[in-house]
């Protein structure tokens, strides 16, 4: 009894399978025969069987002489720009089922090409899939398998290559080129089916004793398969189907090992049938059961909203192709990927990593399944959200965005609301001024709405709790006859409000000078940082009263002394009052002129006489240094 394996990439690929189940749709659709450009694909069982589903493969000469509302099918292999023009021209309805990887090599073709590149195919020439290439840059292009035809080219080349060549063949192509050639744009395109099922082919045909590859004889890509194998392996056969003869055949030999792959346009009946038949007189372990039923499982179980891995097999600037399980591919885009829009995709991925992302489609309009890893990273951190939320965590957010109301915040890419109340201590009027900030807050809300999860976190509590610390520390440190400085925060009709770490002390318009100060705002702005001292701490009472005043001497001490009555001094009148005026000897002393004293004339008005601001001489007529008063003669003087 023999040990049967299967290669663990085998059978239909992404374009064959969709380009099968889109033409079956769109007979659905249209209800009536359509035609397809050539067999959908090369494996006869399936081209026998669309056609009994009205579904007819006809030649290019057929294609053109089509009636006008014929539905004309471009198979997976594509066709070139002129045979569009001509399908437009007769008014027929195409529909383009060109697979994905075939139309980027298009573009690229038709893209430098135009821009003065000689473009360079690796490839057959008698394939479909070449043939319509050649067609985007005008039929121009050299196609060679091995290089040997390259001999003269220009100076700018642009080499792609067929997606179901081998990659030998294309190295062997792109090495001669490069010996060539000045400038080189090289894209291989080799696609990943054909190579995940030629490097599974190659390994599985190194570890056999009989080799079987399944697929039709006339598949480009199932007779490179084929050719690999038979390197690898003597007794390597390939076949449509499994039948009794090669059954037969198996079970003469002395075989201990054998290996089945098969091509990308191979069905999965016909994987199954030989499966099933070989089962009967072989030993397949329960491992390889396994993968056949986790090869065969219809993708129908892929829902919306579902977690799954996939690994990366192709990445370029803005997207990554995916494979999910054994056969079905998917798509993730670099928005779905992550929240970084400046770095290409192809630098924060590579091939071969294997990503947890949700399923966000089922199947876009090339059949893909669309993915999302900002959605499972959007659910892991509003679980770290919800968390942090119930124990009370502190989180450090980075400010993004103004909005009605107050500001948005991320962490870790998810939004986080900041109401405009809870940004400061105090109110804010400019609140773009903290974007772009970092700055720690804490949750206050975390509810689900729906399918919407509204969190909300406050800057004002942490910084609440701050202060209460800082001004516990200031209590503790401030005492009577100390000399601090503090913020202007407040200005009123009595006094100032100064901070001083975190603590309000009233600054009384008593203490403000030794001069009367009728308007504290004359003297003080709010913000700014003036020293004062401690002129009182009550703890108990929270209460703290500041002087500006103490910090300078009394101008009264010893009055007698500084200003001796009968001598001449000068001053700033600074107010009248209906009995006289008083002038300003130095700060915090004023002397009073009074209104006999003013002139030796008669005086009605003060006003008349004297002006606010002016400097006048007088005579000190009287010192009274506990009534803190000094009397002055303008008068005196004249005399």
């Amino acid at each position: 009894m023999s040990k049967v394996t299967l290669a663990n990439k085998a059978g239909f690929c992404f374009g064959v399978k969709r380009a099968v189940e889109e033409t079956i749709r769109l007979r659905e659709k249209y209800n009536k025969d359509i035609y397809t450009l050539g067999p959908l694909i090369h494996n006869n069982d399936v081209v026998k069987s669309l056609e009994k589903k009205g579904i007819h493969s006809i030649t290019l000469e057929e294609a053109y002489n089509l009636k006008k509302n014929d539905v004309v099918v471009i198979r997976s292999h594509g066709v070139g720009k002129n045979v569009f023009d001509h399908l437009r021209k007769n008014n027929v309805i195409i529909e383009n089922g060109t697979c994905p990887y075939v139309r980027n090599i298009q573009q690229k073709v038709e893209e430098y090409y135009n821009k003065g590149y000689n473009i360079i195919i690796v490839g057959d020439d008698k394939h479909p899939e070449v043939i319509g290439i050649n067609g985007w840059c005008n039929d121009t292009a050299i196609i060679s398998k091995d290089g040997e035809n390259i001999d003269a080219i220009k100076s700018k080349v642009c080499v792609v290559s067929q997606t179901t060549e081998k990659q030998s063949n294309w190295e062997k192509v792109l090495n001669r080129i490069i010996s060539l050639a000045k400038e080189i744009v090289a894209f291989n395109t080799i696609c990943n089916a054909t190579e995940e099922r030629q490097e599974s082919a190659n390994k599985l045909s190194k570890e056999v004793d009989l080799m079987i590859v399944l697929g039709g004889y006339n598949s480009s890509n199932t007779t490179k398969l084929y050719e690999i194998c038979k390197k690898n392996c003597e007794n390597t056969y390939h076949v449509e189907k499994v039948d009794l003869s090669l059954l037969n055949m198996i079970g003469n030999e002395n075989i201990n090992k054998i290996g089945i792959t098969a091509g990308a346009s191979t069905p999965e009946y016909v994987i199954e049938e030989a499966i099933s038949k070989m089962k009967k007189q072989n030993d397949i372990s329960q491992e390889d059961m396994d993968l056949y039923d986790k090869y065969f499982k219809d993708t129908s179980n892929i829902s919306v909203g579902s977690i799954l891995e996939g690994e990366v097999f192709k990445v370029n600037e803005k997207e990554a192709y995916l494979t999910i399980g054994t056969k079905t591919e998917a798509i993730l885009t670099a928005d779905e990927y992550s929240r970084d829009n400046e770095t290409p995709l192809n630098q924060q991925i590579k091939v071969g990593d294997v990503i947890k992302a949700k399923v966000i489609n089922r199947k876009n309009s090339d059949g893909l399944v669309v993915l999302s890893r900002t959605e499972v990273l959007r659910a892991e951190q509003q679980q770290v959200l919800k968390a942090a939320f119930d124990n009370g965590e502190i989180i450090n957010v980075q400010v993004k965005q103004e909005v009605k109301g107050g500001l948005v915040a991320l962490f870790e890419g998810e939004r986080v609301f900041i109401p405009a109340s809870h940004i400061e201590l105090s109110r804010v009027s400019d609140l773009s001024k903290y974007i772009g900030q970092n700055f720690d807050i804490k949750l206050i809300e975390y509810s689900r709405e729906r399918n919407r999860v509204k969190i909300v976190g406050s800057r004002r509590e942490l910084l609440e709790k701050e202060n209460e610390v800082k001004k516990a520390t200031t209590w503790a440190s401030l005492e009577k006859g100390m000399v601090v400085e503090g913020e202007v925060k407040r200005l009123t009709a009595f006094g100032a409000f100064v901070e001083i770490n975190g603590i309000d002390g009233l600054l009384h318009s008593s203490e403000m000078s030794w001069n009367k100060v009728n308007n504290p705002s004359k003297l003080f702005k709010v913000g700014q940082i003036i020293k004062v001292g401690v002129l009182e701490v009550d703890r108990e009472n929270n209460k703290l009263a500041l002087s500006v005043k103490m910090l300078s001497e009394n101008p009264w001490n010893n009055i007698n002394e500084k200003y001796p009555t009968g001598n001449v001094v000068a001053g700033k009148v600074v107010r009248f009052a209906p009995f006289g005026a008083f002038v300003e000897l130095e700060e915090g002393i004023d002397g009073l002129v009074h209104i006999s004293q003013i002139s030796n004339e008669r005086v009605e008005k003060i006003e008349d006489v004297l002006k606010i601001g002016e400097i006048v001489k007088a005579v000190i007529t009287q010192v009274d240094a506990e009534g803190k008063k000094i009397g002055l003669s303008i008068k005196d003087l004249e005399a």
